[in-house]
């Protein structure tokens, strides 16, 4: 299993957060919960090519 770190914080009701090695791509969730399913989302948007990135 690899070990993806994000960054996530509370605004409010809501959390907000972003995978460190991806943060032009934020989420959001109404839980912590919610917010790390949406980050897996991404990430697997990420790994399968439907969303292009850049290092830079």
């Amino acid at each position: 299993m690899n070990t993806v770190e994000y960054t996530f914080w509370r605004d409010g009701d809501t959390f907000l957060g972003f995978l460190n090695d991806h943060p032009d791509y934020w989420t959001q969730g109404d839980t912590e919960l919610e917010l790390i399913e949406n980050l897996k989302d991404i990430l697997a948007d990420i790994a399968s090519g439907e969303v292009s990135w850049e290092t830079g």
